[in-house]
């Protein structure tokens, strides 16, 4: 497993798998073209062998009090493994290296995986957006982890960033 910042000419490799892991509410290439040039995020891919197996995203403007997780995806035949937590973990330390102290993140209510990964590092639900994912109709549930604490703890534990567990969201957002 080989985690790396994304490039613009990760774009395709982004997009089937955003594609895949979203068919219904997948973003539009120009949205993540956005999202990868943006000063204010940082996209990272999760490659195996050559081949882009997940990629997460997190936006996080230096020296702002909170930053949002954007989207973290895994290609299905590689769930289960700890990329999806080792992903989330290095969105983590971005954000708490760029100065967030609170991260948020919405999660379809129909992805109880995801948000038991979520969960597991911390986060808590803090509400609901009805209907929040279109056109499947599906509530967005709200997450919030206080990034100070979560910083500590895994300080505390002598690893910040971690090594991936067996628990892995796929496709999360």
């Amino acid at each position: 497993m080989t985690v790396r910042t994304a490039t613009p000419d990760d774009l395709d490799a982004i997009m089937a798998l955003e594609r895949a892991s979203f068919p219904t509410d997948a973003w539009s290439d120009a949205m993540m073209r956005a999202e990868l040039a943006s000063p204010h995020g940082r996209y990272v891919v999760d490659e195996e062998a050559g081949r882009m197996l997940g990629y997460g995203g997190v936006r996080a403007v230096s020296g702002a009090a909170d930053a949002d997780i954007q989207t973290i995806a895994i290609a299905e035949h590689a769930r289960g493994r700890g990329r999806g937590r080792t992903l989330l973990r290095e969105l983590l330390a971005t954000a708490r290296d760029r100065g967030a102290r609170d991260l948020f993140l919405e999660v379809r209510a129909d992805n109880p995986v995801a948000q038991a990964l979520y969960a597991s590092e911390g986060f808590a639900e803090i509400g609901r957006r009805p209907r929040y994912y279109q056109p499947d109709d599906i509530d967005a549930v709200i997450m919030q982890l206080d990034l100070v604490a979560w910083a500590a703890a895994r300080t505390s534990m002598g690893s910040v960033a971690g090594s991936g567990a067996a628990a892995d969201a796929g496709a999360c957002t």
